[in-house]
């Protein structure tokens, strides 16, 4: 079975001799690709494009996509779409962490559904939640939802904080910094820490690229200064001190996408990464099945025959879920140095974290 830290130092050897075809930290499987709320900076999924999206698989063929994923990695990521609208959610979870012995799964959600479903928190180890603001009228123009929405998420969120040490698991709040969203971001952090909850961030992506008012933006450097002090001072911020010192000029980093893969759900692996795939050229694809190839190592060497080694470096994608994984597996005295000295870095796992 494999585990997360052979893989880490199993890369380490591979990046020496610069094989790019590294060994995954943690691997997301988007249950579904359903959704139920249209977030204005969201390009793949939501309510809007539900009628486009296929029917999830069954639960039995969902563990045997789990079941090879597990031969891969020992940490997984439960995303979509909304996960809370897989019929069987909760069957799924309690079959990795009981039956396959996962590590680390978290569960990335909305939040909308949460307070219906309390059991998903029990078999999970992480619990990420998307909230981009803590003013509920203008997150409700963000998600585009019935006026209310925002609120019964900030509602639910609070009381699941709660239970953090009831039920075993470590809460994130993620946010996507938009230059609507950007004044209200610091004040999700305040939320964070008032309920005892970790803090990440990410900018929003147009294309693949920064949102070009950021890009440009005196206030958004202004707030990645302010994190980095923050983070210095012990504010509950997960995302790294390398990834936050990258966030201030955007600088170019060489990416390994194949750290953190994203499988589809119907078991099409996204290679090499989700960005590159759904450009739909020669780099990249979804052709390559989990059920079909049966195993990981065969189901990577299969996207490397039909659409090569995935590139070494990225100048466009800035998603932390890429970024961090990256600057982690490239600069181990870096993790070593976040690990030692940034608490919440420890409590987030941070070498196997990503959003989605």
């Amino acid at each position: 079975m494999g585990s997360t830290l052979i893989n880490y130092f199993t890369n380490l050897a591979r990046l020496t001799i610069n094989d790019p075809v590294l060994r995954p930290l943690v691997i997301a499987y988007a249950v579904t690709t359903h959704c139920n709320l249209n977030c204005v900076y969201c390009e793949d999924f939501g309510a809007r494009r539900n009628a486009e999206q296929p029917a999830p698989l069954p639960l039995e063929d969902a563990k045997r996509v789990v079941n090879v994923i597990r031969g891969a990695t020992s940490s997984l990521l439960i995303t979509g779409g909304e996960p809370l609208l897989y019929p069987d959610l909760t069957a799924l979870l309690v079959y990795v962490r009981r039956d396959l012995h996962f590590r680390s799964v978290t569960l990335l959600t909305n939040a909308v559904l949460l307070h219906a479903q309390p059991e998903v928190l029990k078999p999970i180890t992480r619990l990420m939640v998307s909230v981009d603001a803590t003013t509920p009228e203008v997150w409700d123009q963000t998600i585009r939802a019935a006026p209310g929405t925002a609120r019964t998420i900030l509602d639910n969120v609070a009381a699941t904080a709660a239970r953090q040490d009831i039920d075993g698991f470590q809460m994130v709040l993620n946010c996507v910094v938009t230059p609507e969203t950007l004044p209200q971001v610091e004040g999700v952090l305040d939320f964070c820490v008032g309920h005892n909850v970790l803090f990440s961030f990410s900018p929003q992506s147009v294309n693949n690229w920064p949102h070009y008012d950021l890009l440009v933006s005196d206030a958004y450097r202004a707030f990645v200064a302010r994190m980095i002090e923050r983070k210095r001072n012990g504010a509950p911020i997960l995302g790294s001190l390398a990834y936050l010192t990258m966030m201030l000029d955007f600088d170019p980093y060489a990416c390994y996408p194949l750290l953190v893969p994203r499988v589809m759900p119907d078991g099409g692996l996204a290679y090499p990464c989700r960005p590159i795939e759904r450009e739909g050229d020669l780099h990249g694809g979804r052709d390559v099945n989990l059920l079909e190839a049966g195993d990981w190592n065969k189901a990577v060497r299969r996207a490397v025959g039909l659409y090569g080694n995935p590139p070494s470096t990225c100048g466009s994608c800035y998603q932390q879920c890429y970024v961090e994984a990256s600057l982690m597996q490239a600069r181990p005295w870096a993790l070593l140095h976040e690990w030692l000295r940034f608490s919440p870095s420890r409590r987030g796992h941070i070498h196997t974290y990503a959003p989605g």
